[in-house]
């Protein structure tokens, strides 16, 4: 349940709220306030998918970070990094 619910955040989210946004720009013919709303609408559909992207940067750059850190005591305690 867990990865369905992440994936829906991750890709479907995004991606609706960009397609909502394309119907509104179709709607609009490009002249009127719905397809102002449109370009508003997919312009969050890339801030909000950016935004899920910078966080699965952040979340992996602080595993390799603990797994560095993981090396170093190993280091310290045994004299050798653990993949010699």
């Amino acid at each position: 349940m867990g990865d369905l619910l992440l994936k829906l955040t991750r890709v479907w989210v995004p991606i609706a709220i960009a397609i909502a946004g394309v119907v509104g720009i179709v709607i609009g013919h490009g002249k009127t306030s719905a397809a102002g709303a449109g370009v508003g609408l997919v312009i969050v559909a890339v801030i909000v998918w950016m935004l899920n992207w910078m966080f699965r940067m952040s979340v992996q750059s602080n595993r390799e970070r603990d797994r560095e850190e993981e090396a170093r005591e190993y280091f310290d305690r045994h004299g050798r990094w653990p993949d010699e």
